[in-house]
């Protein structure tokens, strides 16, 4: 397939850039994968469209204030995003400059934390923090929240509370797991009074969420690599939900790309590792059979995952619908609950 076989028109007025007033008062549209129906619903019918002893598995991952703001000691402004944090004062990292700094170089953030330039590594460069406090505590007191790139302004106090799932525990994202972003603890509340359980997996988000497919055969693609953790009760839960004839519903499209990782080998299995997985049409999903997620980018890898789970033909009028319904898109729009096809 094509990139642009998943390009659609999407007016920029559509493109939300505040979240709504109350994290539960988005719109929702509801998608049957098999029979292509459409339904136009609030995020608040989501315990009604769902069953007793179903199971929802959220991402845990806590978005960190990845984004710095400094300058070379040679002279020349840099802006630093943390892709990944490798240990207490190690990290990788992009890095906007003038001119890209080599290996040897150092950095200096607000005036006075110090970071070495190790090396780079294709795209990212290995940085060095020079402090004896730990990495993610010199994030939180010299960095900001990093909102995606369509996002206009930058992030205050509200987008610190609504760009950070309730739940968030696990530090390591530098963008959300958006669809978890809907959900408040009356609404967790709700759905274990109507007996449907939930569970955690983490996926640390990276920057290359946001990035576009570059190649026209999307075959070419590579996808950059995440880290993510499926933990032995959740493989638990997801073997009794189904054995007992119940469906798994991913919150959002990493938790569902955590899931798939993990059962690459046919059988889920607990554990921590990598995943580069790029789900595309025709891809045959082992875990997930039912996905809440928000509207996404056009040609974007994440509209080529919805794609594969709901049917090409299905996904391509579910957009134009949310276009022409005036959905909010993207990371604080709306959502979509969809059935996978079978």
């Amino acid at each position: 397939m094509r990139t642009t076989d998943f390009n659609f028109l999407l007016p920029d007025e559509l493109i939300a850039q505040f979240p709504a007033k109350e994290r539960h008062g988005s719109r929702l549209l509801h998608l049957d994968g098999n029979t292509g129906n459409l339904q136009d619903k609030a995020f608040l019918d989501l315990p009604n469209l769902l069953n007793p002893g179903d199971l929802l598995v959220f991402n845990d991952t806590r978005v960190i204030k990845a984004r710095l703001h400094g300058e070379k000691l040679s002279g020349g402004k840099v802006e630093i995003l943390v892709e990944r944090v490798l240990d207490t004062h190690h990290a990788l990292a992009h890095i906007k400059a003038s001119r890209s700094p080599k290996p040897g170089s150092r950095l200096l953030i607000a005036g006075e934390l110090e970071v070495e330039v190790i090396a780079r590594q294709d795209d990212l460069f290995h940085l060095r923090f020079d402090n004896d406090r730990p990495l993610l505590e010199l994030l939180d007191r010299y960095g900001a929240l990093p909102l995606p790139p369509y996002i206009t302004h930058n992030a205050d106090a509200t987008d610190e509370d609504r760009y950070q799932t309730v739940y968030a525990r696990e530090p390591g994202a530098v963008a959300a797991p958006t669809a978890g972003l809907h959900f408040d603890e009356a609404m967790l509340e709700e759905l274990r009074n109507r007996g449907i359980n939930i569970a955690y997996v983490t996926l640390h988000v990276g920057a290359g969420t946001f990035q576009p497919v570059r190649v026209d055969d999307i075959s070419e693609h590579k996808m950059h690599s995440e880290l993510y953790s499926v933990p032995n009760e959740t493989v638990t839960l997801i073997r009794q939900t189904q054995a007992a004839g119940g469906k798994v519903t991913a919150a959002g499209t990493t938790a569902l790309r955590a899931l798939e990782s993990a059962a690459k080998s046919g059988e889920l299995i607990a554990g921590q590792d990598e995943t580069d997985i790029f789900i595309t049409p025709g891809y045959r999903f082992q875990v997930v059979e039912r996905l809440f997620t928000n509207f996404h980018l056009p040609k974007s890898t994440l509209l080529m995952l919805v794609s594969a789970f709901a049917g090409f033909e299905h996904m391509h009028k579910a957009y134009e619908h949310a276009v022409q319904q005036r959905y909010r898109f993207f990371s604080y729009g709306d959502a979509m609950l969809i059935e996978r096809q079978n």
